[in-house]
């Protein structure tokens, strides 16, 4: 239904092709997904598809028309859903819909009955008059998928349609595009989540351009059989420790925190004859099912071996027995309470995640913890000192890291980095050497006068981390920071993460990737403002076994517990 012919484009002034020689289909009947790092080329390959980029050289057909030069037959079959919220936000949901049929010529007759039921099957029927910029994550993705559909397409083409939604809306996108698919039309899903991409039927698998790999997920998963092991009962103070020196050996591809064990892929090279204890230090080691990912990272070259030779030392050390202390924070507006008595304590040195769905209340929470946000009853605590009588002080021993990257695009990464050290006060004699030290630490010397606006999203990530430590400070807040980032750059950012809690940073976390939340000490959940869960990643699980499902994934924990939670609101 869908062919790449040697498809390459070429933008101008650009070094290297956003598409290589691209040779690929996609069939009918199923859901493909297109995978790749931020940059890989996956938006270049479906807006091909769609005409709205014209190839270099080669061509994309799509039901047999010619995506460039018949472009209207195309669109007559296309639904198309950006990866950037591209509906109305001053409209409601249903006039978002009416303006979508009239842009479809859906005719006027048909309207109720299709708008009803689009409406029951994105279970958006309740929120018809709400403005769409105050819809939650999940319900804009579910809002934009109803638009794209409004006339059945046959060819229904998804950008990242899970970036920044909960595991649970992710999943009733999923069953809802899933439903969908008859055996004449096409589904073709964007993603960097590479749980969404284990799914698909076929996966196409691009990187900087580049094809690596087209076909069924499971091929790529079945050449790490007897390749990934989990070494298990690791001490807590010992497991970052562990993976920083598990990536330093020739015979690892990749080493990740679960909860409480390591997951680790070992190399081709590894001889399956020997004994994988032997490079564990003799500890418990067991065979585990390889996934989509670990064939993924191998494909990319694996995991980064980042030894942290340029890491500065944090210079601070808290003197309090817990950082970060949320004592029966409730906000309100108006009628509405957004956080209600939800209470926790990050020690020093610890990583703490807030999880839950879109809209429960983990950035009401955490912005009361930021100062951000005042609350109407309760109180924060940073290092020590109150958010409600000492506000400037405390907020002088956090350092934060916005869900949006939120630093100035127009200067320069150097300018960024002067300004925000000048923003914290760091000592003028002092300022300098701490900018060019960090410069390196983050590996942005190509970047360093670049405007911070156009660097590669991996790179703005690094920045954003870069400004929001550069004052050694006690707490590290982060609010979903890798949506939307590759797996290497997430592991790249994760191994800064775990150095800075090893120094005894508090850190605290908000994030939808449950692979990331395996990587908290303890993590919180949260739902309708209310914290209905607080345990270590392992504990949660546990929660979540049945003898249908006895060795749940933190995300069956996630659903199981957020729907138990909704039912005993319900009673």
């Amino acid at each position: 239904m869908i062919v790449f012919e040697d498809a390459t484009l070429l933008f101008p002034k650009a070094e290297k092709p956003a598409l290589d020689s691209i040779s690929a289909t996609v069939k009918p009947g199923k859901i493909t997904g297109l995978v790749g790092p931020d940059g890989a080329g996956k938006t270049t390959a479906l807006r091909l598809i769609a005409g709205l980029l014209t190839p270099t050289s080669g061509r994309v057909t799509a039901f047999g028309y010619d995506a460039a030069k018949q472009t209207a037959r195309v669109r007559e079959l296309l639904g198309y859903m950006p990866q950037k919220f591209g509906l109305y936000e001053d409209l409601t949901v249903m006039e978002n819909l009416n303006l979508y049929a009239k842009l479809r010529n859906l005719p006027r007759s048909q309207r109720k009955e299709r708008f009803d039921e689009l409406l029951e099957f994105t279970n958006l029927t309740r929120f018809t008059k709400r403005l769409a910029r105050r819809l939650s994550g999940g319900m804009k993705q579910k809002l934009g998928l109803a638009c794209a559909m409004i006339t059945t397409p046959r060819l229904l083409v998804l950008d990242e349609p899970g970036v920044g939604v909960d595991p649970l809306s992710r999943r009733e996108l999923w069953r809802m595009v899933k439903e969908r698919v008859a055996p004449d039309t096409v589904a073709i899903w964007s993603t960097a989540y590479l749980d969404e991409a284990e799914l698909c039927d076929e996966t196409i698998l691009l990187n900087e351009g580049k094809l690596l790999f087209s076909g069924a997920p499971k091929e790529l998963t079945r050449g790490m059989e007897s390749r990934v092991v989990r070494v298990l009962n690791v001490d807590p103070g010992e497991r970052r420790r562990e993976v920083a020196n598990l990536l330093k050996k020739e015979e690892i591809v990749d080493a990740t925190i679960q909860g409480g064990s390591i997951r680790v892929t070992l190399s081709r090279a590894f001889d399956a004859a020997r004994d994988p204890k032997a490079l564990f230090g003799g500890r418990r080691v067991e065979l585990t099912r390889p996934r989509f990912e670990d064939g993924f990272i191998e494909r990319l070259g694996g995991a980064p071996k980042d030894d942290g030779a340029n890491e500065r030392t944090f210079a601070r050390k808290p003197s309090v027995d817990a950082v970060v202390v949320a004592n029966g924070l409730t906000k309100k507006f108006g009628d509405f309470t957004a956080a209600s008595d939800v209470g926790f304590k990050i020690k020093p040195g610890e990583i703490f995640g807030l999880l839950g769905p879109n809209g429960a209340g983990k950035s009401t929470t955490f912005k009361m913890l930021c100062g951000l946000l005042r609350p109407t009853k309760g109180e924060g605590f940073v290092g020590g000192f109150s958010l409600r009588k000492a506000p400037s002080v405390a907020r002088s021993r956090l350092g934060y890291m916005a869900q949006k990257f939120s630093l100035y695009v127009d200067m320069t990464v150097r300018q960024n980095l002067v300004f925000y050290a000048d923003l914290y006060g760091l000592p003028l004699l002092k300022r300098g050497s701490v900018i060019e030290q960090t410069l390196d630490e983050y590996d942005l010397r190509r970047y360093e006068h670049v405007k911070a606006g156009v660097t590669p999203l991996g790179y703005k990530q690094r920045l954003a981390l870069a400004t929001a430590t550069i004052h050694n400070p006690d707490a590290l807040f982060l609010d979903e920071p890798t949506s939307g980032v590759d797996p290497i750059a997430r592991r790249e950012f994760w191994n800064r993460v775990n150095r800075f809690a090893a120094q005894g940073v508090a850190v605290l976390v908000t994030t939808h990737f449950m692979d990331e939340a395996e990587y908290c000490d303890r993590l919180a959940l949260i739902l309708d403002g209310q914290k209905i869960a607080e345990g270590t990643p392992d504990e949660l699980k546990s929660s979540a076994r049945t003898p249908e499902n006895p060795d749940p994934t933190l995300e069956d924990a996630f659903i199981r517990l957020i729907q138990q939670g909704r039912e005993g609101g319900a009673k």
